[in-house]
């Protein structure tokens, strides 16, 4: 067909340049449809193509900017109203005050800005997705051009090694094969040959396409462009991705809750406050200070710096377990999963194709060694054998290494196998026997693998003639041939023993395993070198097993998963008989498997019910892995979803943690994720949950320790003013409370280590509150205690010297604090069982506290600062005995507590 130009009419493009049908028509279609022939396209229509499509780049949401990221920090609604606090300590002149609360929220607000802006600028994406640069046909010539300037209609070349520039259509092909794990999740290359293909084929099935952003791991090809952009199945992926929205974690819900919470409590408490104070007859103006004091106590000023460093502390940690966590609470919400939907290949799998057993007429031999290192064994039973002493497995062996296009090499940080992974084993098994293609003579011939023969054969010249090397589909060579080698010999192959292998191929496909025949052919003088003629009369050599090997830690991950009460599903493009046989290896329970095609023809309550028996799902799309979160999410789950392609995007996106793989993970699937596995592997997510179980303990806490000292705070200020009391305490000594006493000791707590059934327990209600009813109980109790006890040492003493009864009282407070804190590094178990210094940052956190309270107390611009005055030795003793039974109560419930349990389960 002619290049048209501008005098010639052309056949119209179509407006949208990537129907679903482009794999359904023939190449003559496709062209007229394009208005390109095999000359390409001419500069002039270049030109006009790129203003009507644009450019073949993806459309990318605009990041934030670092004042966005910085503003963000701001819209929890306890930080809101901790600035409606400093505003209003402002305007009666408590300067202080205002600035103390103000310098709080800054400091929190940039230490969340560094961390998400530190984690974004690692996980750069989009843009290095895309081929730079793309070899096409125009003009009748080849040009090397920028792949951002490629346009439907141009013809492209595709060699080994190089990524796909747009979507095409396959025009010619030789060996072209393509992994298109990052798009369709399939683990092993797909053989692409011109062709046409039925309406309701999948696109993984796609054969006579190659798609944007894969990558082409054999062969040579050719083929026309249909898509580009945003166009392309990569860009409307990434478009999906792009309209799913942010959700909010289970933490930040609960703290916005728990902030509007205190802040009706604390307007409501200020309020009737004042009222009470008028009625009394008190001054306005000192009734205005204790009502700012009383919302001071009922804020715990310090939370949110406290949440927020607890959280990065425990990111830190979880990238020494190689979870790299982008946001703040994503760590958190980690701990709160109840659903796993986890990918198969690298993740539960070691993603490294191996040869495990290999069947020849006469034997079968189990293959030890893992990776692609050629260290290994080949075993008989239990026993040993040199594989070069058995004629048959050495001429399998050998005829799998001749007829092979992979190279096997040592590089800095490992073995490296560079071709298929398939051909790779084949090769790693032969090294392993001590092969090597090194002494090969040169091939005369090849015959090219594809999907419609099954097979391949390269002729090798030897002596006295040819021979060919025939490897492929075992059914199709066993189909060709008529000898079997049998201790060495070759001898007939019946049709029992054809039966015979036959069975045992279709057994080694259920178990999971992708097999692989071999045969050969001494060529007969004369014989005419066709694929017809040569693999003819062949004899058959066997098969071998090769499967890419769970993770040998993935199987204890899957159990722990198990006794969380966490649902682990499998979801794959890989093939469903496979994936089900890794299942049932891991020891996760499916009842079958639930393919791509019947998800599409269930309700939404089809597959919920499904989902609860059926934990391995195949062939899936980007759309289907939506689907799933959208009907797990309808019982409230919190569901954590692995990927690494492009595909992966919308999901990783739309999960309430997406983990994007670090290895083999695209750009695009890590940009769209709250969290990237650094080592791909399946127990480091199991390890990030019991991390981000320990944090959310931690949180729940320090936040109950911190509510139960600001009750005690507030009881005692509004006891005092029941009795007619002078104010208690000045706001500036509560703030000091809130934000040095209890937040150094808060922060301790933080790094209190995970109880020991920490992940025995099931996962939380995601809409539970941090404050349970017993939570809140226990808060009025040890606050009503506090109060009171506070108020029983200010009466005493007020009347002779009001300022060392506030200094009593103050130092009172942060001691008996300092007892109570001890009570919150467990809610069950008592200080001698979890150990009283396995969380040295708490003893020192402790004993700073002191060291500071004690130079506020005695140096005198502190004094003036906080309006305290200096304690006698006899003071301080008393308080410490006053605070003793606080600690004392707090062990004997639970003591108490944990033996009715162990009765109760007895």
């Amino acid at each position: 067909m002619a290049v048209p130009t501008r005098n010639q009419e052309k056949a119209p493009l179509t407006e949208r340049t990537s129907p679903p049908d482009w794999y359904t028509l023939s190449t003559e279609d496709i062209r007229q449809k394009l208005g390109t022939g095999p000359s390409g396209l001419s500069t002039e229509e270049v030109k006009e193509r790129l203003q009507r499509y644009g450019e073949n780049v993806l459309r990318e949401e605009a990041r934030e900017t670092r004042l966005q990221v910085f503003l963000r920090q701001f819209k929890s609604v306890l930080i809101i109203i901790l600035i409606i606090a400093a505003t209003v300590s402002f305007l009666v002149g408590a300067r202080l005050d205002a600035a103390a609360i103000l310098i709080i929220v800054f400091l929190n607000a940039l230490l969340g800005f560094s961390q998400e802006w530190q984690a974004g600028e690692a996980i750069e994406a989009l843009k290095k997705m895309l081929v730079q640069h793309a070899v096409v046909v125009r003009d009748g010539r080849q040009e090397k051009i920028d792949a951002s300037g490629i346009v439907p209609g141009d013809i492209v070349l595709l060699d080994m090694g190089e990524r796909v520039p747009a979507d095409l259509v396959i025009l010619d092909a030789t060996s072209l094969e393509v992994d298109e794990a990052p798009l369709t999740g399939e683990s092993s290359p797909v053989e692409k040959d011109p062709g046409v293909l039925p309406p309701e084929t999948d696109l993984a099935e796609r054969t006579n396409m190659a798609f944007s952003g894969t990558t082409v791991v054999n062969g040579h090809g050719r083929g026309v462009v249909v898509a580009t952009g945003m166009e392309t199945e990569f860009g409307r992926i990434a478009g999906l991705s792009q309209r799913v929205k942010d959700e909010q974690t289970p933490l930040a819900r609960q703290m916005d809750r728990l902030g509007r919470d205190l802040g009706v409590i604390a307007i409501a408490i200020a309020v009737i406050a004042v009222a009470v104070g008028l009625l009394q007859q008190r001054e306005f103006l000192e009734m205005f200070l204790i009502g700012v004091s009383l919302a001071v106590a009922v804020i715990p000023e310090g939370l949110p710096a406290v949440v927020t460093l607890t959280l990065a502390l425990g990111i830190k940690t979880m990238m020494r377990k190689n979870c790299l966590i982008r946001n703040l609470p994503a760590s958190e919400t980690l701990g709160a999963v109840s659903v796993v939907c986890t990918d198969k290949t690298g993740t539960l799998t070691r993603n490294e194709m191996a040869v495990v057993r290999v069947r020849t007429p006469d034997a079968e031999v189990a293959v030890t060694g893992t990776g692609y290192a050629p260290e290994g064994e080949f075993l008989a039973g239990e026993k040993p054998i040199d594989p070069l002493g058995n004629p048959g497995l050495r001429q399998f062996l050998r005829t799998v290494l001749l007829c092979n296009h992979a190279t096997l090499a040592l590089e800095e940080g490992g073995w490296r196998v560079f071709g298929t992974p398939t051909e790779g084993a084949l090769v790693v098994a032969a090294e392993k026997a001590g092969l090597s293609r090194d002494d090969a003579p040169e091939a005369a011939e090849e015959f090219s693998f594809n999907s419609t023969r099954k097979r391949m054969t390269i002729i090798y010249p030897e002596e006295g003639g040819y021979v060919a090397h025939v490897k492929g589909a075992p059914e199709v060579l066993l189909s060709r041939s008529s000898r079997v080698l049998l201790e060495g010999t070759e001898v007939a192959l019946t049709e029992d023993l054809r039966a015979a292998l036959l069975a045992e191929i279709d057994g080694y496909a259920s178990s999971g395993l992708r097999v692989l025949g071999a045969a050969c052919r001494p060529l007969p003088d004369g014989i005419e070198w066709t694929e017809d003629a040569v693999e003819e009369d062949l004899v058959f050599l066997g098969f071998a097993g090769i499967v890419d090997p769970p993770r040998p830690e993935a199987a204890e991950a899957i159990r722990l998963c198990k006794s969380a009460g966490i649902d682990v599903i499998m979801i794959t493009g890989d093939n469903p008989l496979t994936a089900y046989a890794i299942a049932q290896n891991l020891g996760l329970s499916s009842e079958g498997a639930i393919t791509g095609a019947d998800l599409e023809a269930m309700s939404d309550d089809e597959l919920e019910v499904r989902l609860k028996k059926t934990k391995v799902l195949s062939r899936v799309t980007a759309e289907h892995k939506l689907r799933v979160i959208d009907v797990l999410s309808r019982e409230r789950a919190i569901i954590a979803m692995t990927g690494d392609g492009v595909n992966d995007a919308p999901a990783l996106k739309k999960a309430s943690i997406g983990i994007a793989m670090g290895i083999k993970g695209t750009d695009v699937a890590k940009e769209s994720s709250d969290m990237v596995l650094v080592d791909d592997n399946f127990a480091s997510i199991v390890a990030g949950v019991a991390e981000g179980r320990r944090e959310y303990d931690n949180i729940a806490r320090f936040t109950r320790y911190l509510l139960s000292s600001n009750a005690g705070e507030l009881v005692a200020i509004v006891g005092a003013l029941l009795l007619g009391l002078p104010l208690i305490l000045i706001p500036i000594q509560i703030l000091w409370i809130n934000l040095v006493t209890d937040g150094l000791t808060a922060i301790a707590l933080g790094l209190e280590p995970a109880e020991r059934d920490v992940m025995q327990k099931r996962p939380r209600d995601p809409d539970e509150s941090i404050l349970t009813r017993n939570a809140y109980a226990v808060v009025l109790i040890l606050g009503v205690w506090l109060g009171l006890l506070t108020i029983y040492v200010f009466s005493g003493l007020y009347e002779v010297d009001l300022d060392r009864a506030r200094t009593m009282v103050f130092t009172g407070l942060v001691i008996f604090e300092l007892y109570n804190v001890l009570n919150f590094r467990s809610f069950r178990f008592p200080l001698h069982q979890i150990g009283f210094f396995t969380n040295p940052a708490l003893i020192l956190a402790i004993l700073g506290t002191l060291a500071l309270q004690v130079l506020v107390v005695y140096v005198p611009i502190l004094q003036i600062f906080l309006g305290t005055a200096p304690l006698a030795l006899a003071d301080w003793g008393l308080l410490v005995l006053l605070g003793l039974p606080i600690l004392i109560a707090g062990e004997a419930y639970k003591i108490i507590r944990l033996r009715l349990e162990k009765t109760a389960a007895d």
